[in-house]
């Protein structure tokens, strides 16, 4: 039986992006998983999941793809297109994590941080999206985190980063619904991945070092976050998102977060913003519209 969605996604070296690729690849999606410098430092990473998909003949195929880089990203979605016609799903997954206090994060670091979780993304969006909207369909996923919705001392640059995904992917979702695009977020709590493990320091040591009993905050922190769970969880949420119809995936899904304060915010912002729609006439204009039978095949 052939593929029949192409989905994209970004990051997948390790972690959420390369559980994911291999959970889709195996539940037939066609499945093109990017990774940046596959020459290189992610070479045996790009060979185990092109062996993996001809040892079980599975529609995966890993690419180069840098999301920081304006050239890599359009050559990335060109071969795409070139190769499958198409683009139904992209998994906006790469990201990265800074730990530390929010002053010892240098002005460098906090660029390379948003670079990373947020202007990428927006990059990557606007390289899909005409593809997605000449053909009236289309589903963009965002990885975001517990982080982007509460307050983490320790990890503030990264929440910070994960805060604006957040109100920029929200923006999108509404924007784009009258589009026939679906645009959501999933915000995963404490999971065993390499983003984690190889969180990057606050670099300015001898600051963190100034506060004293405090420069314990974001120490403290990983010590409370709990069991790590399995990034499996995850790629199974992003799974239920793609099977579920378009118009009716929610915006926000929480995956394995401790506790139900996010689930709760989430539910009473999406009240919230309902209001603000209504009072500034926009309602109507951000309500999901299916386009794909005037403009071509369904997503």
């Amino acid at each position: 039986m052939p593929a029949e969605k192409v989905v994209l996604i970004t990051g997948c070296s390790s972690g959420f992006g390369r559980v994911t690729a291999e959970t889709l690849a195996r539940a037939n999606y066609n499945v093109f998983a990017g990774m940046r410098d596959v020459k290189g430092r992610n070479a045996s990473n790009a060979r185990e999941v092109q062996a993996l998909g001809e040892r079980e003949s599975l529609p995966l195929s890993p690419m180069e793809l840098d999301v920081t880089d304006d050239a890599s990203v359009d050559r990335a979605v060109a071969e795409v297109m070139r190769a499958a016609g198409q683009i139904d799903v992209l998994v906006n997954n790469a990201g990265l994590t800074i730990r530390g206090l929010a002053e010892a994060v240098t002005v460098e670091q906090t660029r390379q941080i948003f670079e990373t979780n947020v202007f990428a993304v927006h990059r990557m969006n606007r390289a899909v999206l005409p593809h997605m909207r000449k053909r009236g369909s289309g589903l963009l996923i965002h990885i975001s985190s517990q982080a982007g919705r509460v307050v983490l001392p320790g990890l503030g640059m990264y929440g910070a980063s994960k805060a604006a995904l957040e109100a920029l992917v929200e923006t999108y979702h509404y924007e784009l619904a009258g589009q026939g695009i679906d645009c959501v977020l999933v915000q995963p709590g404490a999971y065993a991945t390499a983003i984690g493990q190889n969180a990057h320091k606050a670099a300015d040591e001898p600051r963190e070092e100034s506060y004293g009993p405090g420069s314990e905050i974001p120490k403290t922190l990983v010590a409370n976050l709990g069991t790590r769970r399995d990034p499996q969880e995850v790629a199974d949420a992003i799974l239920r998102l793609i099977e579920t119809p378009a118009g009716d995936r929610p915006l926000r899904t929480d995956v394995g977060v401790t506790g139900d304060f996010v689930a709760s915010l989430n539910k009473f912002t999406d009240q919230m913003q309902e209001s603000v729609l209504e009072i500034f006439g926009l309602s109507p204009l951000t309500k999901f519209q299916s386009r794909a039978g005037v403009r071509g095949s369904s997503n």
